[in-house]
């Protein structure tokens, strides 16, 4: 196995906590966080942090940089925990909250474009586990 490989698949491992745990929990204590992904203004991206779709209101992004922030922390930790590179990890935080959207939710390809999630799984990073 693959460096890389294995550190993705030990990220992904840990990244199942991540996701399981903080983006949910996030959705639940900020309901700006659940309506900006509902109405389309943020979506999930590749790297594992949220991004801004369409033109970033001062409200909007001090938003998603309050949640790339903490993202960012628990990656971090995480990926010191696991013997991981910081973007490793969130690359495979990225595939699972990517794999996660549900239809109707935005989400960027591999290529950099949003796309809104239907009911097919979404298209997700060629390096994703």
């Amino acid at each position: 196995m693959t460096n890389v490989r294995h550190i993705l698949l030990v990220a992904a491992a840990g990244a199942a906590t991540v996701g399981a745990v903080a983006v949910p929990a996030l959705a639940q204590r900020d309901p700006a966080y659940a309506a900006a992904r509902a109405n389309g203004t943020v979506g999930e991206q590749p790297d594992g942090y949220l991004g801004i779709v369409g033109q970033a209101t001062p409200e909007l992004q001090r938003l998603v940089d309050d949640i790339n922030i903490k993202r960012r922390a628990v990656y971090s930790r995480k990926a010191q925990e696991n013997n991981a590179t910081l973007e490793a990890y969130a690359l495979t935080a990225g595939c699972q909250a990517v794999a996660r959207t549900t239809p109707g939710e935005k989400y960027m390809a591999p290529d950099g474009t949003w796309m809104t999630r239907s009911n097919s799984p979404p298209v997700r990073d060629p390096r994703c586990p």
